[in-house]
Parts: structure tokens; sequence; C-alpha cells
């Protein structure tokens, strides 16, 4: 499970990076080939595949994290901007949880789209072991 982490940990960086998805499967291809046999791959894809949430929430999550968090970035400046001009200490508790549960969706959005893009990763590195001939 350790050696999943360190790979997810390569895709996050590259995530942090301003380029194409295809550009960063090329270049987490590469580490990964280099790194790992076929049958290291193979069984770390189906660790990941073990440990992906299924179902809509975390789909919606993965692909849209900004927006799922938006309504909690809204209540916890909401309630910033209340406790501060209206002097009401009890709208601070909206920024108390708010702020977390905001904080939490877009960490989650993040490790879930690394995930994924080191499933597209080890896929591609399948398609091409099997059909060398087919490289683009």
């Amino acid at each position: 499970m350790a050696e999943l982490e360190t790979y997810v940990r390569m895709a996050e960086d590259e995530l942090t990076e301003y380029s194409s998805e295809a550009r960063k499967i090329e270049k987490l291809r590469r580490k990964f080939a280099l790194a790992l046999n076929y049958q290291q791959q193979q069984e770390l894809k189906k660790q990941l595949l073990e440990i992906m949430p299924k179902g809509l929430l975390p789909r919606l999550v993965e692909e849209n994290r900004q927006t799922v968090a938006l309504p909690f970035w809204g209540i916890a400046g909401l309630g910033l901007l209340f406790g501060i001009s209206l002097r009401q200490p009890l709208d601070f508790i909206a920024v108390a949880i708010a702020l977390p549960c905001a904080i939490q969706i877009q960490r989650w959005g993040w490790q879930l789209e690394a995930k994924r893009l080191v499933l597209k990763t080890f896929d591609q590195l399948e398609e091409r072991m099997k059909n060398p001939s087919a490289i683009t």
C-alpha cells in the first residue's frame, strides 16, 4: 500500500503543473515504466481499483471539486463577514464548520483525480505493452 501511495503522490505532483492530461500521463508513464515491471503494475492497478470509491458523489467531486466545495466556501465567507460586521459571535460557528468541509472536499477531489491519473497511466502502459506498433 505504501508503494501505491508513492505513485499517487507522483501523480499529485504532476497535477500541480499546467499541462494537458496527455502530457501528464506521458511523464508518469516514463517514470512508472522504469520503476515497475508488468506484474507490479497489474498488482498496483488492482489495489487502486479496489480502493477507488464508486458512485455519483465521488465522481462528481473528482470532476468538479471546486463546484462542490463552493457553497461551503460561501457559507464560511458569509459567516466571517456577518460575524465581524454585525458583531455576532455565533456566526463564527458557520466558519468553523464550513471551512474544514470545503478544504476536505477540495483535498478529496484532488486525491481522486490523482488516482484516476495513475489508473489512466497504467492503462496506457498496458496498451503499449500489448500493441507496441501503435505508439503515437
